[in-house]
């Protein structure tokens, strides 16, 4: 009798259905991060140097520093386009994809200047793939998952059987405890052990957990209501936000927040004490970059607001609402 390869019997595990991975076929990297997916799209393109924004979250940079990739940078102008941005043949161009509301015309636009581009797609998991482009995508912004990222482009697959299997289940108890206690408390220290395991982590295959509710997620609702949720919140806060989110947003963009700049400082702060927690962006910024740049005002300013499938109008609401209260109060409006 030919012995089976899997387990038969004993306790019952989590179960999740299967068959709804939102990218599958040829030329598909399945890995544990994105900072890594965009490490292994430039070992792909065949380039050591890799030239990042400075507008982009530092666990990039240190993860290609770590595994000796030559790093230059680049500013963005007030309609987030590049600026001085002269890559030589041999080096990458990482674009990013801000906020997922960037669309495929927009992003393709960009690619399509530089011979070597990567899409940091990390703030926009639904963004088609661009041809002729290694295109990153991060999952754990969008879906309930400890870690996970894919790459979609040519050779995409190189490389990977090199990588070791990763292992997620033993530090994700923090999506089970977010459930019972909500977001503080051990939830928030299960989920800094997962964010210190990640951050100590080399470049990996894409752990069976992550997989499997990957594999299982129900892609269309997380879609349909993010796009509803920008809908309404851009309605609310049209009239205050310093920038135009709408600029390069089409259908085809499902955003991962709505991005709210005013220029006022303590109204994070005030979100979190009123239990509405929204991060504080890349606060490293405001030393690194000159005060008059777009990067130094967008990550004094920025209030990254949550729009994804568990809220709806109700939520978005009460945030706009205490919004407005803080603007009352400093005299703003």
């Amino acid at each position: 009798m030919e012995m089976l390869k899997k387990e038969i019997g004993s306790f019952l595990e989590l179960s999740f259905s299967s068959g709804n991975e939102y990218y599958t076929g040829a030329g598909i990297a399945r890995l544990n991060t994105g900072r890594a997916g965009i490490y292994h799209s430039a070992k792909v393109l065949g380039c050591n140097t890799v030239y990042l924004p400075l507008y982009q979250c530092d666990t990039v940079r240190n993860f290609l520093l770590r595994k000796g990739m030559k790093i230059k940078y680049y500013s963005i102008d007030w309609e987030f386009n590049p600026e001085d941005l002269k890559p030589k043949e041999d080096e990458a161009v990482v674009l990013v994809n801000y906020y997922g509301i960037m669309s495929s015309e927009r992003m393709g636009s960009l690619a399509s200047r530089y011979q070597k581009a990567i899409l940091d797609n990390s703030q926009a998991f639904f963004a088609t793939p661009i041809p002729g482009a290694m295109n990153v995508y991060s999952a754990r912004k969008f879906i309930g998952t400890p870690d996970g990222a894919y790459v979609i482009g040519e050779n995409a697959e190189c490389f990977v059987e090199e990588y070791e299997q990763d292992y997620s289940s033993d530090t994700s108890l923090f999506l089970l405890l977010r459930i019972e206690y909500g977001c503080e408390g051990k939830a928030y220290e299960a989920r800094r052990l997962n964010e210190d395991r990640i951050d100590q982590s080399d470049i990996r295959r894409m752990s069976k957990l992550t997989h499997t509710i990957l594999d299982g997620t129900n892609y269309e609702v997380v879609k349909g209501k993010r796009r509803d949720n920008f809908a309404i919140a851009h309605g609310l806060f049209t009239g205050c936000n310093r920038i135009n989110p709408m600029k390069y947003y089409r259908e085809d963009c499902v955003p991962m927040v709505y991005p709210l700049v005013i220029e006022e400082e303590g109204i994070l702060e005030s979100l979190i004490q009123h239990k509405i927690f929204q991060g504080h962006w890349w606060n490293y910024l405001k030393k690194e970059t000159a005060p008059a740049s777009m990067e130094n005002w967008l990550s004094s300013y920025l209030i990254p607001i949550t729009i994804d499938q568990r809220y709806g109008e109700q939520e978005i609401i009460a945030m706009n609402t205490l919004i407005n209260e803080e603007q009352h109060n400093a005299g703003m409006i």
